[in-house]
């Protein structure tokens, strides 16, 4: 016997136990992670890794292999008598190939100021994705109270939809007796059609929103998925950081590594370098045979006066930087109001809150007297019926008031960048 208890058990706590559960959290995490623009990120990393390495490359010696044949109309020949001997003429046809190899000894750290400033595109690139990623979280906020809201409603709607089947029972008995006319159960056996209705269509919108939802999280969110209403009541004392203004930030390290690269370039280049060849004639202009040669030596090439271009440059890229800090200013000012109008709307639904409690005691008063009538024969069940839709019309009100709520909270951490919390 306690076998089997224990077996039954377990077949009622299982399908509980397998349900989903889903937090906000969970779905804009999901979200940025699936989200198609998410791979740029990963493309832009594989991008900026490959542009680093050809960078890292000036480093190594250039290699360059040179040869050359030629035919010439003269040659230069030196007029010299001496009796019988006299000086070889090159000869008209000339060949050479040669090795030449250049070495960077000095360039002023070019090479790595050119490294930093590709990581830093790279970081400012990626943290416009995060941007626009960051910027689905208020879908995402749309869908999933909306869901609850939508489940909500469902589940008024199922209760009306009893206590309605239980007045026409009640009903049933009357007509039965005589004490009422059967005319009166149709009234409420066609509010049961309508109320009918109404779970159709909310139904219908709540497989549009969960389907909605699935398709941004790439996760399956069917009815049985239970979706955790967060708890968000400290949600104003939050610290909050925009992804906007990490963006400013790089942005402005970009242009002062500007500027640094620009200093930089003012800066001598010194190179070593290696030649060696054969050819005909070599070094030795006055030997008109095949012959090696070489040469190694060390060069300077400084540009030492630019007529002030890097100096305007810089000019240039200061007043880009103020544009920035301008950018940043408009957007924290215009940030500031959203957060202002959020906060608004979070007290306006609160206030209501406090009405709909209020409301919903009365209606539930009236519909409680409403009832005796009806059952004593005072009121027809049309007149029941509007005291009784008006109850759960407040009730219905209420959910949506106290899902709203949540929903304008998120909102808040949403625009003031505390998500996290």
């Amino acid at each position: 016997m306690n076998k089997i208890i224990v077996l039954i058990l377990l077949f009622v706590t299982f399908p509980a136990s397998s349900q989903e559960i889903l937090t906000l959290g969970e779905c804009y995490d999901l979200a940025e992670e699936n989200y198609p623009l998410a791979s740029q990120i990963s493309l832009l990393e594989d991008k900026t890794a490959r542009e680093l390495e050809v960078i890292q490359k000036d480093y190594l010696p250039k290699i360059d292999l040179n040869a050359k044949a030629s035919y010439q109309s003269d040659v230069t020949e030196i007029p010299l008598d001496f009796g019988e001997q006299s000086l070889e003429t090159v000869d008209k046809d000339q060949y050479r190939a040669t090795l030449d190899v250049e070495q960077l000894i000095f360039n002023g750290g070019k090479i790595n100021t050119r490294s930093k400033l590709k990581e830093l595109e790279y970081r400012s690139q990626a943290q416009e994705v995060r941007i626009s990623l960051y910027q689905i979280k208020k879908r995402i906020n749309r869908y999933y109270f909306g869901i609850l809201q939508l489940r909500e409603q469902m589940a008024l709607l199922d209760s009306k939809q009893e206590v309605l089947a239980e007045r026409v029972d009640e009903l049933q008995s009357q007509v039965k007796y005589g004490t009422a006319l059967p005319a009166s159960e149709d009234v409420l056996k066609a509010e049961i059609l309508k109320v009918k209705q109404q779970q159709d269509e909310v139904e219908s919108q709540l497989h549009t929103a969960l389907k909605s939802l699935s398709a941004y999280i790439a996760r399956p969110v069917d009815t049985t998925t239970v979706l955790e209403l967060p708890d968000q009541g400290m949600y104003i004392q939050g610290e909050g950081s925009r992804p906007e203004n990490e963006f400013f930030d790089l942005k402005e390290k970009e242009l002062d590594e500007n500027k640094n690269l620009l200093s930089k370039n003012l800066y001598p280049n010194i190179y070593g370098f290696a030649q060696g060849g054969y050819g005909k004639p070599g070094y030795n202009f006055l030997d008109n045979s095949f012959q090696d040669f070489y040469m190694v030596g060390i060069k300077l090439n400084w540009n030492v006066f630019d007529w002030g271009k890097v100096k305007e440059q810089k000019r240039s890229l200061d007043i880009s930087k103020e544009l920035i800090d301008a950018e940043r200013e408009s957007f924290n000012f215009n940030n500031n109001i959203e957060l202002e109008e959020a906060d608004r709307n979070i007290i306006k639904i609160q206030n209501m809150l406090v009405k709909d409690r209020e409301i919903i005691e009365l209606r539930e008063g009236i519909v409680e007297t409403a009832n005796s009538q009806l059952n004593n024969g005072v009121i027809t069940p049309s007149e029941y019926l509007t005291e009784f839709n008006n109850l759960y019309e407040a009730k219905i009100n209420q959910q949506l008031h106290e899902i709203d709520l949540e929903m304008a909270k998120a909102d808040y951490k949403v625009i003031k960048g505390n998500t996290e919390n």
